[in-house]
């Protein structure tokens, strides 16, 4: 091969791995932000307000919440639908999960994109909840929340039992949006 092609070619390559550098920068967030507003289910009275706001790599999520039971955890999880039709709220699908990983703790690399930690509650049954994860996006794209739910179930997730960390029923949902 001569010294032209040669050339050519690590140009080509290293126009390619540029670009492939950008396209992942852009996965980054910029202050993105999405809410949900979570509205009982199955017969609770548990409510709640979260916001999702993506910073770098990461996601920083805020939320209140009321009417959970009093001094306990309560497993909390996106949801790969953005349905909360159902009185049970199982119309919004499983944990999303588009890597197709395990369940397990948040953050961990070995866990759902949609896999957050639990909340917990004071006396009055009431929750002030901060988290900061990475895995997924503040968008409508493949990693995106936007568009998708998010489950207060009633029970702490023991972030190990598969498929869903045995949470129990689904309490509160409310659509990211």
């Amino acid at each position: 091969m001569n010294i032209r092609k040669t050339h050519l070619l690590l140009a080509t390559a290293v126009a390619g791995l540029f670009s492939l550098v950008a396209c992942q920068s852009m996965e980054q967030g910029t202050g993105q932000k999405a809410s949900a507003t979570l509205d009982s289910r199955s017969g609770s009275q548990a409510k709640g307000e979260v916001n999702f706001t993506w910073q770098g790599h990461d996601v920083l999520i805020n939320g209140k919440f009321s009417g959970l039971k009093p001094n306990s955890e309560q497993g909390f999880h996106v949801h790969e639908k953005g349905d909360c039709s159902a009185p049970d709220a199982m119309s919004a699908g499983g944990h999303f999960n588009p890597e197709t990983k395990m369940h397990g703790v948040p953050d961990s690399g070995m866990n759902h994109a949609g896999d957050l930690p639990n909340i917990k509650s004071d006396v009055n049954g009431n929750a002030v909840y901060t988290a900061k994860l990475h895995g997924f996006a503040v968008n409508t794209g493949s990693t995106g929340i936007v568009g998708r739910s998010v489950v207060v179930h009633r029970d702490p997730d023991d972030y190990k039992s598969q498929p869903a960390g045995n949470s129990g029923p689904r309490i509160a949902c409310g659509l990211i949006k």
